[in-house]
């Protein structure tokens, strides 16, 4: 999710809320502050609730990176490990820029506070030129992998959408069995043909088959949405095999009225669109090779108590 789709504030925006949250002059703990950031900035539970690609909350994030910034310009000192406190620099610069920070008045204030690169401009001479931390590296890092799985998942939806129906239906089998159902036996099989009798896989959750899910696949093009009718077919099926759950995957979509009528049957049915099925396959390895793997670090705090 990029900074113009979310709807959280970047890092510049919150560092006024971070202040004032902090103008009472007592020490708070980092966990304090962000609750009290959000309460100073009116950030929605929805803001809250989004989350980097690498699980963290994209919220705390950015106010971390005010936080950080705040401590580097020395407006606000950190007496201990996890609490943060204002100081009188912090107290004028609330006096100085009362409406905020926007993009470029956070670089003309933190960019002295920055570390600096070397850029070679001849054979002879180097430049030091501070580094652009307006936007957050780790958000940065996980936009350039969302923006890759996207490129990828659409290069895998044209793939499934090619492929033999057989294929496809091995595949959603496949990418089941990834995500953990059929248990450590991994107990699953494509059925297909012209005798499936409206099910195209079976999942069995334990060894004897007791508990199993019933698949359907349709690997329909863009635009070709699956109906009502396809679920209430499917829905027969299962009634038929005396089943009660399914999960009905396609490569394209589903139609409202599909939707509403899987949500108010009985029968438990989980409906996977083409876009939630190529997510799922990229998560779980499914048509997919991981190509890289990166790691983030940061300081040890407890390594220098």
């Amino acid at each position: 999710m990029s900074e113009a789709t979310s709807l959280v504030p970047t890092w510049p925006k919150l560092v006024l809320p971070t202040l004032r949250a902090l103008s009472q002059g007592r020490r708070m703990h980092r966990r304090e502050i962000i609750d009290a950031v959000a309460k100073e900035a009116n950030i929605s539970d929805e803001a809250r609730a989004e989350t980097l690609k690498t699980g963290g909350s994209r919220f705390e994030q950015r106010v971390g990176w005010a936080l950080s910034n705040l401590v580097k310009a020395a407006w606000v000192d950190r007496p201990e490990r996890g609490f943060y406190t204002i100081n009188e620099a912090g107290n004028a610069a609330l006096t100085t820029y009362p409406e905020g920070f926007t993009r470029e008045l956070a670089k003309e204030v933190f960019a002295p506070f920055w570390p600096t690169r070397s850029r070679q401009v001849t054979d002879s001479d180097v430049v030091e030129s501070a580094s652009d931390e307006v936007s957050d590296p780790v958000e940065e890092i996980g936009d350039a992998v969302e923006r890759i799985e996207k490129e990828v998942g659409a290069q895998l939806l044209a793939r499934l959408r090619e492929g033999h129906p057989d294929f496809f239906e091995q595949a959603v089998v496949e990418l089941l069995l990834g995500m953990g159902y059929g248990g450590a036996a991994g107990r699953g099989r494509r059925i297909g043909g012209s005798h499936d009798e409206g099910i195209d896989g079976l999942i069995d959750q334990d060894p004897l088959g007791l508990d199993q899910v019933y698949i359907q696949a349709k690997r329909y093009k863009e635009g070709s949405n699956v109906g009502r009718e396809a679920i209430q077919a499917f829905v027969g099926a299962l009634h038929g095999f005396g089943a009660s759950r399914g999960v009905f995957l396609t490569t394209s979509a589903f139609t409202s009225g599909a939707i509403a009528y899987a949500n108010k049957v009985q029968s438990r049915i989980i409906l996977i669109d083409g876009a939630k099925l190529v997510e799922l396959m990229i998560a779980y390895r499914i048509g997919v090779q991981e190509k890289q793997r990166f790691s983030i670090v940061g300081l040890d705090e407890d390594y220098f108590q």
